[in-house]
């Protein structure tokens, strides 16, 4: 387990690279025997700077959600991150939103739902069930995912081992969210609703990119959730009232750089478009 002068020395490190968009070599390389306890505590030892610096939560992402992402990960459980007031943008409904790429390094675009609270949810006992009647609404979300620790080594081109990424936030650097006051039908019926079958057109410069449907995580978009809840708990630490929870991605992520367009289509449920500026 990595010492305490360590850990506070990796989240300075992330500090910089996204302050200086200058990425650093992977954590997992320079220090063996890390594991995914170091990767939290670097993370949180990473929040803990920005709250310093007038930063709040504003809820949480879950990654690695599927399958295939976990066998490449070597892992057998999601990944998840902290959402800060600053990585939010909002879509007004009808309107193409404008984003400044140069808030990011090598920003990439994911298709999700995300669920908003009306109460707290604590574990270690939370299920899919609780999660629902927890939930005011669920709402189209887009997550942009980031690296400030390189994804691929400079030197060997190896991928980043998991511990790096939940060192990184678990590569969060971003979410687009729909305005409900300006088009209603982002305000998805968590009760109403068969989530599993909500699904999304990701358009990318006019070509379609991606499809899917909110079944590919883990079934259910609500298992993330409930996951969360329970893997917070050791940590003294729960799902608050009003935030709002990323349940993971069911597309894989498109990259994007300055000039391009996203249209995702969610069909009965709204549109969030934006472009990278």
């Amino acid at each position: 387990m990595f010492d305490d002068a360590l850990i506070s020395q990796l989240a300075q490190e992330l500090e910089a690279a996204e302050r200086t968009r200058t990425q650093v070599e992977h954590f997992s390389k320079r220090y063996s025997g890390m594991t995914m306890e170091d990767g939290y505590r670097i993370n949180r030892a990473w929040m803990k700077i920005k709250a310093a610096q007038g930063r709040t939560v504003i809820g949480h992402k879950i990654g690695l959600t599927s399958r295939a992402m976990q066998i490449s990960s070597n892992i057998d459980e999601p990944d998840y991150g902290t959402l800060l007031d600053t990585m939010r943008y909002t879509c007004q409904g009808g309107e193409v939103l404008e984003i400044p790429a140069k808030n990011f390094i090598a920003p990439r675009v994911e298709v999700e739902l995300a669920f908003i609270l009306k109460h707290e949810l604590r574990g270690a006992n939370v299920t899919v069930q609780d999660v629902m009647a927890a939930t005011d609404y669920v709402t189209p979300a887009i997550e942009i995912i980031d690296a400030r620790i390189e994804q691929f080594d400079r030197h060997t081109k190896a991928p980043r081992k998991v511990f790096d990424t939940i060192s990184d936030n678990a590569a969060n650097a971003g979410i687009v969210l729909g305005d409900i006051a300006t088009d209603a039908r982002y305000r998805i019926d968590a009760q109403g609703t068969d989530l599993p079958w909500v699904g999304a057109i990701c358009r990318y410069n006019g070509v379609v990119e991606e499809t899917g449907l909110a079944a590919g995580v883990q079934g259910h978009p609500a298992e993330g959730i409930a996951w969360l809840a329970n893997k917070l708990a050791p940590w003294g630490e729960y799902l608050q009232a009003g935030e709002i929870v990323l349940a993971g991605s069911f597309t894989k992520p498109v990259p994007a750089k300055a000039g391009d367009v996203f249209d995702v289509d969610y069909g009965v449920h709204g549109k969030l478009q934006f472009k990278f500026v």
